[in-house]
């Protein structure tokens, strides 16, 4: 554990947080990718697997556990709770086109051609490109809610947190994880031009939209 991994974890809640306060505060869920949360439960269950046959640590239970709970929680809040305020309509990538090919990239490149680790891979990939159909449905519509940017800022902010965390691990510890950093550094790259209209329009305190 470093600073910049714990900042990471710190934004990662943070995001989750601003979310589920969102959808509470509002009793809507407008905006909000239901293709890209169920990415996410996806992700954590495959993720975090090693929750059944190993233990690491009680920070690191307790973590695991949160972000499979909240995430299968979210889901229900967008399917059940505030249901009605959600557009399909708007959120139409097709997921397919992701889990596919990161299934199929977990099977070729991996560390050990194991069911787990297999799963671990595929969960790193998915991530990577998880936040697509949201980011997809931003374009659609050309705008979004500012709480909502700022979930997407926090989700956004973990991500790039952990390329200094990864930095720091190779220079105290000597170790790095190929898979991870690759994976990351799209993942982080996917955010840039979000980046940019946040910083320049919502953080100066104007609507986000995106330019024609």
């Amino acid at each position: 554990m470093n600073i910049f991994r714990l900042l990471g974890d710190l934004a990662h809640l943070a995001s989750i947080f601003i979310l589920v306060h969102k959808m509470h505060t509002t009793r809507s869920c407008r905006g909000i990718s239901f293709k890209t949360q169920a990415l996410y439960v996806l992700v954590f269950l495959t993720r975090y697997i090693d929750l059944l046959y190993t233990w690491i640590s009680l920070y690191n239970f307790v973590m695991k556990v949160f972000f499979i709970s909240s995430s299968g929680y979210i889901l229900y809040l967008m399917k059940y709770r505030f249901r009605p305020t959600h557009d399909p309509s708007l959120d139409t990538f097709k997921v397919e086109y992701l889990v596919g090919p990161c299934f199929a990239l977990a099977l070729i490149f991996n560390y050990r051609f194991e069911v787990t680790e297999i799963l671990w891979t595929f969960s790193i990939y998915l991530e990577a490109v998880a936040i697509f159909p949201q980011l997809f449905m931003m374009q659609r519509t050309g705008e979004a809610e500012t709480i909502t940017t700022h979930y997407l800022a926090a989700l956004g902010t973990y991500r790039a947190l952990y390329i200094p965390n990864w930095i720091y691990r190779y220079f105290t510890e000597g170790t790095v994880d190929p898979i991870a950093v690759v994976a990351g550094i799209v993942q982080t790259g996917l955010y840039l031009d979000f980046f940019y209209v946040y910083v320049t329009k919502v953080l100066q305190g104007q609507k986000f939209e995106l330019p024609a």
